[in-house]
């Protein structure tokens, strides 16, 4: 794992190269004798940093000479050619993020619990995860090297935390000197060399809304299409955001700011033929206000920023009740053309079905009793579609809201479900089984986000937990 420190927020490896973590059997890795624990550190007599340098150096390249620590302390050069495109079969350590050295004033480690995850305290600023997973930066305190690297490696597109053009709103904002909070030259850099951006702006009433915002969008849209989106999502605070600057979002300032993005949103459609700036689906839901359509998201730029996730769920949902009907018509007119065609006193299958089967065809085809966990925000919305679906399939699903009891404030998304929150509402349970989000759980260690063990958390469920995802769940009531 790197070592860094932050000074600020540059990462100083002590330790060059990257660890090789999984050779696959029978692969180029094998046969050049690479072992877990070995430490690649030049290709080429290029030093590399990690997974993405390696990849980046050895892309295309035939005739290769890599640098490898050995576990034993030895250091060895392997020459060797490889075919065009031959993997190597290798996996490695995960990239340790850089550190954030902005004091944002809304920063979310400010509102965790003490005793949260510790991964939880960790404010990252690594353009290498904004590339591989949509995390956001600043870009306030990316170096020169690290600007050089996102040019030279394509590291397309960028998600930067902008959340207001004017100077003095944004470094009030991050906790920064103007000079620092003044990115203007580092996203012109950007857009000259085509790496293309996706803005974020966490609105904080009384901070950067109203005008601020008007102009915020305004200026990022002068961009585009390099600056292809801005997603637009509010702060959220916990109880123990204390912090007397910061303003709680409240249903009416959601629809004040839904009709102020409107008019800019017609603006932009009619001038760039794009949306371009979307609200994040809280703003609407808290509002009270209508989803958008689907043709209102495009291609959905920023759908794991909370924009567009409920409308994709709610498109993604009637396709499996459109699926479910049809299956259930087919069940039904083979049912019918059974009974027409065979002997109704010998045949096996010649039989009248009941009422129920043949008003609900699918009812004999399904008939789950569980119950499904969730956000409170979300809950209202899966809850209208689940009774959609077990009055289509007979099923007895039910959709139990979890308040968050653990982060408390506005907290009220799926992904922030704590243990103790599941564990307050286990006597709700209801059916044979208990669906809960797969995300709450921590994707590399089978924890929740208050350091409970996910074994922990089974042992004392009336019923067995079934992790899910939304493909997971499309695909569980699709069967």
């Amino acid at each position: 794992m790197y070592e860094f420190a932050v000074t600020p927020a540059v990462t100083q490896l002590r330790r060059p190269g990257v660890i090789i973590t999984e050779v696959t059997p029978g692969s180029l890795g094998e046969e050049l004798e690479l072992r877990p624990g070995d430490r690649i550190v030049r290709v080429n007599g290029r030093t590399v940093r990690d997974y993405l340098d390696f990849r980046f150096q050895t892309a295309g390249e035939t005739d290769l000479t890599i640098q490898v620590k050995k576990t034993d302390g030895q250091t060895e050069e392997i020459e060797f050619d490889r075919e065009e495109g031959e993997d190597f079969g290798l996996m490695f350590e995960q990239i340790v993020p850089r550190q954030c050295a902005n004091e944002c004033l809304f920063c979310f480690c400010k509102g965790n619990p003490e005793d949260a995850r510790p991964s939880l305290f960790v404010r990252d600023e690594d353009i290498r995860l904004s590339f591989l997973y949509g995390n956001y930066t600043t870009l306030s305190s990316i170096t020169p090297d690290e600007m050089k690297r996102i040019i030279e490696q394509r590291l397309s597109p960028q998600y930067v935390s902008v959340h207001a053009t004017d100077l003095k709103t944004r470094a009030y904002l991050l906790g920064v000197d103007e000079s620092r909070a003044d990115i203007s030259d580092k996203v012109k850099t950007l857009l000259d060399n085509d790496i293309e951006i996706h803005a974020q702006i966490v609105l904080c009433p009384e901070i950067n809304d109203g005008a601020i915002l008007d102009k915020t969008l305004r200026d990022l849209a002068a961009h585009h299409p390099k600056i292809v989106s801005a997603a637009i999502v509010p702060v959220a605070l916990t109880r123990y955001n204390t912090d007397d600057r910061l303003t709680r979002v409240t249903p009416e300032f959601c629809r004040r700011t839904i009709k102020q993005v409107e008019k800019l949103q017609r603006e932009f459609r009619k001038t760039l033929g794009v949306t371009f700036a979307f609200l994040g689906d809280e703003i609407y839901i808290k509002g009270g206000v209508e989803i958008p359509s689907r043709r209102h998201y495009g291609n959905y730029p920023q759908i794991e920023d909370g924009v567009g996730m409920v409308r994709s769920f709610l498109s993604r949902f009637e396709k499996v009740l459109d699926r479910t009907k049809t299956a259930g018509q087919r069940s039904e007119a083979v049912s019918l053309a059974r009974q027409f065609f065979a002997n109704a006193r010998t045949h096996p299958e010649a039989r009248i079905p009941n009422a129920g089967s043949r008003n609900n065809p699918a009812r004999a085809i399904n008939t789950m009793h569980g119950t499904i966990l969730t956000g409170e925000m979300f809950a209202p919305i899966l809850e209208e579609q689940i009774e959609r679906y077990n009055e289509l399939t007979g099923s007895r699903l039910k959709v139990l809201a979890v308040p968050s009891t653990y982060f408390g404030g506005d907290v009220s998304v799926a992904g922030l479900i704590a243990g103790q929150d599941y564990l307050a509402v286990k006597d709700k349970i209801e059916g044979d089984f208990a669906i809960i989000p797969k995300h709450t759980i921590k994707s590399d260690e089978p924890i929740l986000i208050d350091g409970m063990a996910y074994a922990s958390l089974e042992s004392k469920f009336p019923v067995p937990i079934i992790p899910m995802d939304t493909d997971d769940l499309m695909a569980f009531l699709a069967k």
